[in-house]
C-alpha cells in the first residue's frame, strides 16, 4: 500500500526537525562587534544575506523579534513557518511576487524600531545577484545594514537556483558579521549603498561564481 502524505502533514514536521538539527550545530562567530551595539541600543536594523545560508542564519538570529521577507510563492511556505516558530516576524513579498507590497512591510518593521532581514536574491534568483529593495527599505526607514554570512565545516546543497545549504549534524558554523553602513538620502544616496551592500557582502562572502 502506498502511504501519501499531505503537503500539511511535511510542513508540521519540517520545523520540528530543522529545530533538532540546528541544536547540534557548533556555532562560532567572527566580528560581532559590528551588530551587537546596535542590537543592545535597539537600533533598527537590516541584515543583508544571500538566500543559500538563510536556515543556519535564521537560527542563529532567533527570538529576536526580527521581520524576515518570504516569498508569497508555496515553496516560501516551508521556510517562513520554521522563522515563526523560533521567533520571527513575517512580512510577505519577494521581488518577482508582491515587491511592493514587500518594500512598504519593511519600512514599516523598521520605522516602528524592528529590524529586517532580507535574501536580495531571492526567491528565484539569480543566484548572489543583489536587487535593490533591501538597499531602497534601508534608506526609507533610515536603518544600518549589516551584512552577514555563514559557512559549515560540513553541509548538505540542495540542487536549487541557490545551491541553499544545510549544515550536517554537530557541524561547525561560522557567523561573520560585516562593515555596516548606512544608505543615504536621494538617488546618488541609494546607487552609493548598492555599491556598498555589494563590495560589503563579497567582503565575507567572497564574489558570486
Amino acid at each position: 500500500m502506498r502511504l501519501k502524505v499531505s503537503p500539511d502533514a511535511v510542513r508540521s514536521l519540517a520545523a520540528p526537525a530543522i529545530r533538532l538539527l540546528a541544536a547540534s550545530w557548533r556555532v562560532r562567530t567572527i566580528h560581532e562587534e559590528r551588530w551587537l551595539p546596535l542590537y543592545q541600543a535597539r537600533r533598527p536594523h537590516v541584515f543583508l544575506l544571500w538566500h543559500e545560508v538563510l536556515l543556519p542564519l535564521l537560527w542563529q538570529h532567533r527570538r529576536q523579534g526580527i521581520a524576515i521577507v518570504v516569498s508569497e510563492a508555496r515553496e516560501g511556505q516551508y521556510l517562513a513557518d520554521f522563522a515563526c516558530s523560533i521567533g520571527y516576524r513575517t512580512v510577505r513579498g519577494s521581488s518577482s511576487r508582491g515587491a511592493a507590497r514587500a518594500l512598504l512591510g519593511a519600512v514599516r518593521e523598521l520605522q516602528e524600531g524592528r529590524s529586517v532581514a532580507f535574501t536580495p536574491d531571492g526567491p528565484r534568483g539569480p543566484r548572489r545577484e543583489l536587487k535593490p529593495g533591501v538597499v531602497a527599505a534601508a534608506q526609507r526607514g533610515r536603518a544600518v545594514v549589516v551584512p552577514i554570512h555563514a559557512q559549515a565545516s560540513r553541509a548538505w546543497r540542495l540542487h536549487s537556483w541557490d545551491r541553499f545549504m544545510i549544515p550536517k549534524p554537530a557541524a561547525r558554523v561560522v557567523v561573520t558579521y560585516g562593515r555596516p553602513f548606512q544608505v543615504a538620502e536621494g538617488e546618488s544616496g541609494l546607487s552609493a549603498g548598492l555599491e556598498d551592500a555589494i563590495a560589503r557582502l563579497e567582503e565575507i562572502a567572497g564574489k558570486p561564481g
